[in-house]
């Protein structure tokens, strides 16, 4: 036998063993499931999973790499919970979009997903238990907050049950191949998608297709279903030379080629996710707490209710103010910290910021990501 079979023997004989742990592991996860449902608690814990991610990337050795571990892993979690209850996740759409990502990212491919036209449809998906989650955007590195998400707070009862961060990539994507020996600007003609993702990308378009026709539509998922269909008959030309720019999941969806990848300007484009539901999420030792206040306007009033925080040396990660809309030059100021409301101090200088706010809520404390 050749050294090549026995290796392959040995891997089959390996896959063997994990396929057998897998179907044990998942039956443990049912009888956990049981329990759960006597209890009423909820099937998902993000406390749990966070656990399980950081247990295994600190045994991890290689030479497979954290993220490979973490993705593995995703994926088995969302086919144990699948198991238990097919939990159906709202985000704001449509397809393929970076807010789908970042839910797939979080609960895996094995759930029910539901696309929203509008963030505020996402909370209230929620709120009537349509769904059981919801995933919403919260602020982008280059882009700032998302205020839309910020003023569904102030009237929701919903709780933040988690966090994800998604680098976000965006890739030229079209019916053609990727040129041997010729330039792109020669094939793609006309290239469609958002006029955010368009300005992301000015820089890269200039110089390598600098004479191209850009259209700008209504999302990155129509832009990649113009390139696959031609569906605008007032614009001339072959498929091939149409193009789009979106997201790998959009390439995935419309059966389009990668024709360049990471063609953003800023290498350092990411976006902060957060994962809203009714639960409140145990303490993991790793977490953060978010709140939303307001309070009476005059002078180093702000400033008054930060100090406790300082002297606490509770670690405020994002201080954003956001105007009530309801009253002229009252304003409501989130605010995250490092800590579980739980903890001692947290929970003592909450209690007396409470005092001197005329609004207060807090909207969760949540496994901190990274």
């Amino acid at each position: 036998m050749s050294k090549m079979k026995k290796l392959r023997k040995r891997i089959d004989k390996i896959d063997n063993n994990i396929l057998r742990f897998l179907n044990e592991r998942a039956k443990i996860t049912l009888e956990i499931g049981s329990l759960k449902s006597r209890r009423a608690a909820p099937e998902f814990s993000p406390a749990r999973e966070a656990e399980v991610y950081r247990r295994l990337l600190e045994l991890n050795r290689g030479p497979l790499l954290n993220h490979s571990i973490k993705a593995v892993y995703r994926e088995i979690m969302s086919g144990a919970l699948a198991l238990q209850k097919k939990l159906k996740i709202a985000y704001l759409g449509p397809e393929a979009t970076f807010t789908h990502i970042a839910a797939m990212e979080k609960f895996g491919k094995s759930l029910n997903y539901h696309q929203c036209d509008s963030i505020a449809e996402v909370f209230t998906e929620v709120e009537r238990e349509k769904a059981d989650y919801g995933v919403v955007p919260i602020e982008n590195s280059t882009e700032g907050a998302v205020n839309h998400t910020l003023d569904m707070f102030i009237d929701s009862d919903l709780q933040i049950c988690s966090e994800s961060y998604v680098r976000i990539n965006h890739n030229l994507l079209g019916l053609a191949h990727k040129p041997k020996n010729e330039k792109l600007a020669n094939i793609i003609k006309r290239v469609y998608s958002h006029q955010q993702v368009i300005a992301q990308c000015r820089v890269w378009l200039e110089k390598n297709l600098p004479s191209v026709q850009l259209v700008e539509v209504a999302s990155t998922t129509l832009a990649a279903a113009n390139a696959r269909f031609l569906k605008d008959p007032g614009l001339k030309g072959s498929p091939r030379n149409t193009a789009a720019i979106a997201s790998s999941l959009a390439a995935e969806k419309y059966n389009l080629n990668i024709l360049e990848s990471s063609i953003e300007d800023s290498p350092h484009n990411i976006t902060r996710f957060l994962i809203i539901g009714k639960q409140k999420v145990e303490a993991t030792g790793n977490d953060k707490t978010s709140i939303v206040f307001s309070m009476k306007d005059r002078v180093g009033a702000l400033h008054d209710v930060l100090v406790p925080f300082k002297r606490n040396k509770i670690n405020l990660t994002k201080i954003e103010s956001r105007p009530s809309k309801k009253k002229a030059w009252k304003y409501y100021f989130f605010v995250d910290m490092e800590g579980h409301i739980q903890n001692k101090q947290i929970k003592q200088v909450l209690r007396q910021l409470k005092k001197a706010c005329t609004y207060y809520k807090e909207l969760g404390s949540y496994p901190a990501s990274r």
